[in-house]
């Protein structure tokens, strides 16, 4: 009896002292893991990824969602690389801990060259170098009163648009749009970079270095494997890609050392001085490195302004007007919209825009259905992070599956239809109640989110707004005989239509 007495004190005893010093002791870590995701074999498996677009990998992610769920896990050039399906992880991450995710990956050997190392808005690292990019760019060019003092250079672009599209609807043959939104935009942007209105020579030069550069960027992705050895085994390859840098500064330092010479004058050949973003960067000095930027470097953010703002916008608009083409009651309903706002002037002003509900509704659904780029440009951790119930390692990158998020089923009704009313109210945009930007919840997020969201989101908005408002109240849009117009995807710099636009284009009459 004794003995039984003394084992069942001694038991009670040492539960209670466990009990106490679990109290007071620090809790122990959870063990987390990285997401899951198929096998790679170290050296085979990472050459695969490398050399495969992220087009390519797109569908490959979304058959191992079926077995994995909305976190994967790839091994890229020895990297993990994590991949996020689910919009609440994406809001968690980057707007509820935006400090902790907005980092960018280490650039591989040829994103280093283009991007001068780093130094441009979209690749710098996260802290004072791209605050003040990134800074300089939306206080500046991008400043709202900025935005509307370019209105003479939409115009000016407009009638350059509808001249090109005219002249070839006047055959009578169906027109293949692309080229032209890809021109337009690009003069617009190349005014705003320069100030100019340069000649068409000078813009089709700049238009022809960048668009090598960018449709180039599969053939040299081979390069960032191993460069030590590929720049012995593919020196050919290294020698054209090195080229295609040269070409491009060959072609803009002198227009950014004109800019410099002309700033200086404070003269213009027309009398008049317009602000051009590369003026806002002659004085620019790096608060980390305490310098001015280099001319390299200019080139850089240069070629940025044009590429993002050109292709996206232009992919943007060609995917609206296939589905006003592809949907007449669409357009039908547009119009009534727009004469009800402008009656019987020719030209629709921006200050119209705002009373066209139907109009910023199209707008949304045109990027929800068809986001110009499936994914955001990675981001990475500085240190080791719990996202949902995965490990984010140190160092390790992290993309957001943009397309997938705007075509959540749980979301969405229908997600795949082109419905511009699921973003009306009572006949009046819901735009104070859906957040674009994602601040309140992600539905969708095509311009990304959080700190790293895309500068030109406003002025993205505005021209898709001012140049399908404007086109539709200009032309009368059809499809070709027979036409379904396919709506297949490929991926270019942007993802672009596997099949472009080709539609029958005649003055509306009015």
């Amino acid at each position: 009896m004794e003995l039984w007495f003394f084992i069942l004190l001694t038991i009670s005893i040492s539960l209670i002292l466990r009990a106490i010093l679990n109290l007071f002791s620090p809790p122990k870590k959870l063990s987390y893991t990285l997401p899951p995701g198929p096998f790679t074999f170290p050296v085979i498996g990472n050459i695969i990824w490398v050399t495969k677009s992220f087009f390519q990998i797109e569908p490959i992610l979304r058959n191992l969602r079926k077995k994995h769920g909305s976190m994967i896990t790839l091994y890229i050039v020895s990297r993990p690389s994590i991949f996020v399906f689910d919009r609440s992880l994406a809001h968690q991450a980057l707007v509820q801990n935006g400090a902790l995710f907005s980092d960018r990956p280490k650039a591989l050997p040829t994103s280093k060259i283009v991007t001068s190392n780093q130094h441009n808005i979209s690749s710098a690292s996260y802290g004072p170098n791209w605050r003040v990019l990134r800074r300089n760019l939306t206080s500046e060019i991008l400043h709202p009163s900025r935005i509307k003092s370019y209105s003479h250079a939409r115009k000016w672009v407009l009638d350059i648009l509808f001249d090109g599209l005219q002249s070839k609807a006047k055959t009578g043959e169906p027109v293949q749009v692309l080229t032209h939104f890809q021109y337009a935009m690009f003069c617009l942007l190349v005014l705003m970079c320069f100030g100019d209105k340069l000649n068409q020579e000078q813009i089709k030069e700049i238009e022809d270095v960048l668009r090598r550069g960018l449709l180039s960027i599969g053939r040299f992705n081979i390069l960032n494997f191993w460069p030590s050895v590929t720049k012995v085994l593919l020196r050919h390859r290294w020698q054209e890609f090195l080229q295609q840098r040269k070409d491009q500064e060959a072609v803009l330092i002198p227009l950014i050392r004109e800019r410099k010479k002309a700033r200086e004058m404070k003269k213009e050949s027309d009398g008049d001085y317009v602000l051009a973003y590369v003026d806002t960067l002659l004085d620019l000095e790096l608060p980390e490195e305490k310098r001015k930027l280099e001319e390299g470097e200019m080139v850089s953010l240069a070629s940025e302004f044009l590429n993002a703002g050109t292709d996206t916008t232009s992919t943007a608009l060609q995917w609206i007007m296939a589905n006003l083409v592809k949907y007449p009651s669409i357009q039908d309903r547009l119009l009534i919209e727009i004469k009800g706002v402008v009656g019987d002037e020719d030209e629709i002003e921006e200050d119209d825009l705002q009373k066209m509900p139907y109009l910023k509704a199209m707008i949304f659904e045109g990027l929800r259905r068809h986001p110009p780029a499936h994914f955001v440009l990675p981001h990475r951790v500085k240190e080791d992070t719990i996202l949902g119930k995965h490990l984010v390692p140190k160092n390790g990158t992290i993309n957001f599956m943009v397309a997938d998020m705007g075509w959540d089923p749980k979301v969405w009704d229908d997600p795949m239809a082109f419905k511009p009313e699921r973003f009306m109210k009572s006949d009046s945009c819901d735009s104070e109640v859906f957040d674009i930007t994602g601040s309140r919840e992600v539905r969708m997020m095509p311009f990304g989110v959080g700190r790293r969201i895309c500068p030109g989101l406003n002025l993205a908005l505005l021209h898709l707004e001012y140049f399908v408002a404007n086109l539709v109240w200009k032309f009368e849009w059809k499809a070709r005989d027979g036409d379904e117009i396919s709506l297949e995807e490929k991926q270019e710099f942007t993802v672009v239509m596997k099949n472009p636009l080709m539609a029958h284009i005649s003055p509306r009459k009015r």
